[in-house]
């Protein structure tokens, strides 16, 4: 007994003497996940869309790759891993590089500068009245809403009028503006397979104290998640024909506004996001609003930078609205909007 008693102390003693370096294979895994990870965030374009449009759904939620660098954080700081924190050094520079920029504080406010709210106010909103209280409330110079039916048009024209005195509708998308609009006409971003009814398009040039704007609101079609992945073809679609339409716009600044169902990260919004500028400050998730997970309500501009996006408090529609501050670039030497 005394013998396995002084067993038991040397092998204690040997014990304490062995450094603690973590699970050297637990410390391997992380590091792999973490330059997996860098590689989806840093690389996405490269992954390919068939089947299942497995791109677009990646990088529908891209700044989420944020929260998975802090999970693995925790799990190589439990495990003590020197690999894995090395390892995760990586994505973080990564994801500061592509996102790092839009949790900053917003700059301050511009002389040239439009405040603009956007809102998918929902087909089954139950109380519109009170939806069109909370976006007056934001003190927008522009109001974006969709899915504008049934006598619901009539209810935001009610509320919003005394502060809003121009607006337009056309099929199911509207605008509203303190300031007068010169022109308004409807856009066609139908997808070819969709019934001729479908109208969720509008174009009208608002006179601001800037100079015109050619303020654009859109309702891209909506996109399904299955096992087949993320169809999302009329919707593409959709994107493609406004992107032609915004391409040849001859106002100078441009202002879209609308439920573009996808992220900015999304290659199917390419169309649009490679001619116009995006949020510069602000996540602004606004989908669904129970629980938001990705910003598919957007506020897009050309001749103008989207400086800071932000949500709002939620109303009766399944999405929140949004908020953005649109920054217009300076006049010509003219001291005249271009055309």
């Amino acid at each position: 007994m005394v013998e396995r008693a002084d067993g038991d102390v040397t092998a204690r003693a040997a014990k304490r003497r062995r450094p603690v370096v973590g699970d050297g294979r637990r410390g391997m895994v992380v590091a792999g996940v973490a330059v997996g990870l860098a590689g989806v965030v840093g690389l996405h374009g490269v992954i390919p869309n068939s089947p299942g449009r497995v791109g677009s759904l990646v990088e529908s939620f891209l700044p989420w790759g944020g929260a998975v660098v802090v999970l693995l954080l925790v799990v190589a700081l439990v495990r003590r891993s020197g690999v894995g924190l090395v390892a995760l050094l990586l994505p973080v520079g990564v994801w500061v590089q592509s996102f790092g920029g839009l949790p900053l504080a917003p700059p301050d406010v511009g002389a040239r500068e439009l405040v603009v709210v956007q809102h998918n106010v929902s087909d089954e909103n139950p109380d519109p009245a009170g939806t069109a209280r909370a976006l007056l409330a934001a003190g927008g110079d522009l109001v974006a809403l969709e899915e504008l039916v049934g006598p619901a048009p009539a209810v935001y024209e009610g509320v919003l009028g005394a502060d809003y005195p121009h607006h337009v509708i056309h099929g199911s998308v509207g605008l509203w503006s303190k300031y007068p609009i010169e022109e308004e006409q409807l856009v066609d971003i139908r997808p070819r397979a969709f019934e001729a009814g479908w109208s969720r398009g509008l174009r009208a040039v608002v006179r601001t104290p800037y100079g015109d704007v050619a303020a654009y609101v859109a309702h891209l079609p909506s996109v399904r998640v299955g096992v087949r992945g993320l169809a999302s073809s009329p919707r593409d679609e959709s994107a493609r024909m406004l992107g032609d339409i915004v391409r040849g716009e001859e106002v100078r600044i441009v202002i879209l506004m609308g439920d573009l169902n996808s992220t900015v990260d999304d290659r199917g919004l390419q169309p649009l996001t490679s001619q116009l500028n995006v949020a510069e400050r602000g996540f602004a998730f606004s989908y669904p609003a129970a629980l938001p997970l990705a910003r598919i309500d957007q506020v897009l501009a050309r001749s103008a930078g989207v400086s800071h996006i932000r949500t709002l408090p939620a109303t009766g529609s399944d999405h929140l609205p949004i908020a953005a501050r649109v920054t217009l670039d300076p006049l010509p030497p003219s001291g005249r909007p271009a055309p």
